[in-house]
């Protein structure tokens, strides 16, 4: 007797954007979802710059809070990431203990996991504990021929603000 053929799982449904519906703010970067969405514009080539001023998260060593200007420039593949997941996914480090050069690289894999940018860069201007202001900056992919990439435009800490 021939074998029926074995039908393939159904693929799962997608859940809903955040946008556009009440959300509660992630306890964890790990938690917190980044929503991406099919990016229309696809076929060309340009850059889109996200930039957060009050970055927050905590020392992992003293528990106490670290300040950050992060700025992520990106040019995308075949999504774009949805700004509230962003949003929401970047308030998540608040309560998260990591050291500076952690929360930024992180964040930068992160996008490239989900979103697959053609090419990412990350800065994150910190500012001073202890007197020493450290700036972290990570970037992966190639920049498309041809794509002006501007300066971040945060000067060198000089009682940055």
């Amino acid at each position: 007797m021939p074998r029926k053929p074995r039908s393939a799982a159904p693929a799962p449904t997608p859940a809903p954007l955040q946008l556009g519906r009440e959300t509660h703010l992630p306890n964890s970067p790990d938690e917190a979802r980044l929503d991406r969405i099919p990016n229309p514009q696809a076929d060309t080539d340009y850059l889109v710059r996200f930039t957060t001023p009050e970055f927050t998260s905590i020392c992992p060593v003293t528990g106490q809070p670290d300040f950050a200007h992060i700025v992520i420039d990106m040019a995308p593949g075949p999504f774009l990431v949805e700004s509230k997941s962003l949003k929401l996914y970047l308030l998540s480090f608040r309560n998260h203990g990591a050291f500076h050069e952690d929360c930024t690289v992180a964040i930068g894999k992160r996008l490239v996991k989900e979103i697959k940018p053609k090419f990412l860069r990350i800065g994150g201007y910190w500012y001073p504990r202890g007197g020493i202001p450290i700036d972290v900056f990570w970037q992966t992919g190639k920049l498309p021929k041809g794509l002006w990439l501007p300066d971040q435009g945060v000067t060198p800490y000089r009682g940055r603000g």
